[in-house]
C-alpha cells in the first residue's frame, strides 16, 4: 500500500517541472553609446527608460566608454532620458521595444548640429548664428560694464589718470558705444582742471572734446540708441559737456552753440541749458547776451530765481556816472535782484543782491512773504 502512493505522487510532482511556463513573456534588448557634445564618452550616467503603457522604469548605467544596455525590457513604447549627476542632458520619447534589440545611440554632439523641429537646414543655421551673436553681445556688455564702474570708482577717487586707461580699454574692446566715448570725455575734461601745466590742460580739453563729438555721432547714427526712451535727454546731455569743455577752453562761440544744441535735443530742460549759456557769457565778460540769455530763463521758467540774480549783475556791469558822479543803473536792474529776493530771501546771493541794490541807491522792495492790504471802499 506504502509503494502504491508513493509512486503516484512523483509521477505528478515531475509533470509539473517539465510543464512549460504558459505565462512567461518574451523580452527585449536595448543598448547604446553616449557621447556628450565634445563627442567624448559620458561616463557613469544614467539612462531611463520609462515605459509609457506600463509604467515600468529601467535605469541604465554607462560603463568607461559610455555604453549602457539590458538584456531584459518588456515590449512597449518607452521614453528615454539621458541623466548626469542629477541633471537631464536629453531626452526622447515614443522610442519602440520589441523582442529584437534596439540600438539607442544618444550623440550630444549631432544632436546640437540637428536643425529644430520645423526648421530647414538653413534656418537653423541662422538661428545658431544669431543666438551666438546674442551670447557675444551679452559678453561684451558685461565686460564694458566693468570698465565703467571701474572708471566711475576712480573718478570718484579723482584718479583720472586710472579711469581713462580703463576706458581706452574699454573702446579698444567695442568702439561703437556711445556712453564709452562720452565717459572718457568726463575724465579728459575733469582731469585737465587738475592741471597745473597749461599746454597739458589744453591738450586734455581737446581730447575730450574729440570723445564728446564722437559720442555724439556714434549716438546720432545709432539705430538702437536712438530709439531708447531717454536718448534726448543723454543727447543733450553730450552737448552741455561739450560746451563745458568748450568754455574751459575758452572756445565761447562753441559752447554757446553747444549749449543751443542740447536745449534743442531736450526742451524741457532748455531753461537749464540757456542758464548754462548766461554764465559763460557772463564769464566772459559778454554782458548784453548774457543778458539776453537769462531773458529767455526767466521767459521759460520764472521761478528760477539765480537768473534774475545774474541778469542784475549783468545790467549793473552797464551802470554809468552822471556829471555829478551819481550811479545810473540801466532800467530793469533794481527789479532784477528784488525779483531774486522775492524768490530767494535767504539764498545763497541774497546779501550779495542787497549790496548791489545799496549800491545804485535803490531800496528793497519784494511782495515775498507778505500779503496785500485790502483795497478800502
Amino acid at each position: 500500500m506504502k509503494k502504491q502512493f508513493i509512486i503516484p505522487l512523483l509521477l505528478v510532482l515531475v509533470v509539473g517541472l517539465c510543464a512549460p511556463p504558459v505565462f512567461a513573456q518574451a523580452m527585449g534588448t536595448v543598448k547604446g553609446v553616449c557621447k556628450d557634445a565634445n563627442g567624448q564618452p559620458i561616463v557613469g550616467a544614467i539612462v531611463e527608460w520609462s515605459g509609457t503603457e506600463t509604467g515600468r522604469k529601467y535605469s541604465l548605467k554607462t560603463n568607461n566608454k559610455g555604453e549602457y544596455f539590458s538584456l531584459g525590457i518588456s515590449p512597449g513604447k518607452y521614453n528615454v532620458k539621458l541623466i548626469k549627476d542629477g541633471q537631464q542632458l536629453f531626452f526622447l520619447n515614443g522610442i519602440p521595444v520589441g523582442v529584437d534589440e534596439v540600438t539607442e545611440d544618444i550623440d550630444l554632439k549631432k544632436e546640437a548640429e540637428k536643425p529644430p523641429s520645423g526648421m530647414t537646414a538653413e534656418q537653423a543655421k541662422q538661428a545658431q548664428e544669431a543666438q551666438a551673436k546674442v551670447t557675444k553681445e551679452n559678453t561684451t556688455i558685461k565686460a564694458l560694464n566693468e570698465k565703467l564702474t571701474a572708471a566711475k570708482t576712480a573718478i570718484d577717487a579723482n584718479d583720472f589718470d586710472t579711469a581713462i586707461a580703463a576706458l581706452t580699454e574699454a573702446n579698444q574692446m567695442d568702439s561703437t558705444r556711445s556712453l564709452i566715448w562720452y565717459r572718457l570725455g568726463d575724465a579728459y575734461r575733469l582731469s585737465a582742471l587738475k592741471q597745473t601745466d597749461p599746454a597739458e590742460k589744453q591738450k586734455r580739453l581737446e581730447s575730450a572734446v574729440t570723445d564728446y563729438q564722437k559720442a555724439i555721432e556714434l549716438r546720432k547714427g545709432s539705430e538702437s540708441e536712438t530709439k531708447e526712451a531717454n536718448n534726448a535727454s543723454l543727447l543733450a546731455a553730450y552737448y552741455n559737456n561739450l560746451a563745458e569743455a568748450y568754455s574751459k577752453s575758452n572756445k565761447i562761440d562753441d559752447a554757446v552753440a553747444a549749449y543751443g544744441k542740447a536745449a534743442e535735443e531736450d526742451p524741457t530742460h532748455a531753461s537749464q541749458y540757456m542758464f548754462n549759456t548766461g554764465a559763460v557769457l557772463t564769464n566772459a565778460g559778454k554782458v548784453d547776451e548774457a543778458i539776453v540769455a537769462f531773458d529767455k530763463v526767466i521767459a521759460a521758467d520764472p521761478n528760477k530765481a539765480e537768473a534774475y540774480y545774474w541778469k542784475g549783475v549783468n545790467l549793473i556791469a552797464k551802470e554809468t556816472m552822471d556829471k555829478d558822479n551819481k550811479v545810473i543803473a540801466p532800467p530793469g536792474t533794481a527789479e532784477a535782484f528784488q525779483k531774486y529776493l522775492e524768490l530767494q530771501p535767504t539764498g545763497t546771493f541774497a546779501e550779495p543782491a542787497k549790496q548791489m541794490l545799496a549800491s545804485i541807491g535803490a531800496s528793497i522792495e519784494t511782495t515775498f512773504g507778505t500779503k496785500k492790504k485790502p483795497v478800502k471802499k
